[in-house]
């Protein structure tokens, strides 16, 4: 219960506070969720690879990032041909299983309840997940039609891509670093995480749930919120990593479905009510059960 309180819901009260903003304003959500990718986001990218220098900690995290979405998927695969489900719901199903909120939602979990040096690692793994949805996530939307080079250019065309690559060439070069300049950083990159929390609580504001389908529904909260974490503990179990790390890597595992699989579900017309659905509940029912974690896991 302490974590539910000293952890979870602070996090959950700003997500409230754009949903009710949203509900009221009607906010042009694009233009508020571009500037905090596009403009404040590659601050707190920039930030966190200019300021730790890369070892096996980050492989590590590749992996990781890797095997539990490899297995998600697998394991969503195996089952939706024992049920006979068509191609569009078992895609439908891997957006929403595979692809966890660890962005809006599991980056400012992890500050509040392991201090910054469980968020370095939490960035981490948000820049190296968001390339994953934005390659494998945007293959299975679009139901395995896009072409490799669209997925990608799309990669390509990310500034936190841009902005880690810039960190890493400006520490190994040994570049000035102007207190100044640094200052404006730390200014742009504060910004960051309250505003891509606001942005989610907006987001779940515009989504739209009917003709809920409460078999594919459970399933789905099944594997997002209890298997992935259980699989992620299973991957810290073999991979080296340091206590802290490897409590990070299970919480973030824990997180919601990705705000974003709704976004690639409707445009590409991949079961957009059923992931909705799943996205929005969730993230409503990771209140009980990122609480419980965290309760056993601090």
């Amino acid at each position: 219960m302490s974590m539910l309180f000293q952890v979870v819901m602070p996090v959950f009260l700003i997500f409230l506070v754009g949903y009710i903003g949203q509900k009221a304003l009607r906010l042009h959500i694009k233009s508020v969720s571009t500037t905090a990718l596009y403009l404040m986001t590659p601050a707190l990218i920039f930030r966190t690879f200019y300021k730790n220098r890369l070892d096996s900690t980050y492989l590590y995290i590749v992996i990781y990032g890797i095997l539990l979405s490899v297995i998600l998927i697998l394991l969503v695969k195996g089952l939706s041909r024992i049920r006979k489900y068509n191609a569009s719901i078992t895609n439908g199903l891997i957006l929403a299983t595979a692809f966890m909120n660890n962005g809006n939602l599991g980056a400012p979990i992890i500050l509040f309840a392991f201090g910054d040096n469980g968020f370095q690692y939490a960035v981490a793994i948000m820049i190296f997940h968001t390339i994953v949805m934005s390659t494998l996530g945007l293959y299975f939307a679009a139901k395995g039609k896009l072409e490799v080079r669209e997925a990608l250019l799309s990669v390509v065309k990310m500034p936190i891509v841009h902005a880690g690559i810039a960190a890493l060439v400006w520490q190994y070069l040994n570049l000035p670093m102007p207190e100044n300049i640094l200052a404006a950083i730390n200014i742009v990159a504060e910004a960051a995480i309250p505003s891509i929390m606001l942005v989610l609580g907006m987001q779940l504001a515009e989504i739209k749930i009917v003709n809920f389908d409460w078999g594919k529904i459970s399933l789905a909260l099944v594997f997002r919120l209890l298997l992935s974490p259980l699989i992620a503990w299973g991957i810290t179990l073999l991979l080296p990593v340091e206590p802290l790390l490897g409590k990070v890597m299970i919480v973030e595992a824990a997180m919601p479905t990705a705000a974003i699989t709704t976004l690639y579900a409707l445009q590409y017309d991949t079961e957009p009510n059923l992931v909705s659905s799943i996205t929005f509940i969730s993230t409503l029912l990771s209140i009980i059960t990122l609480s419980m974690l965290l309760n056993v896991i601090i």
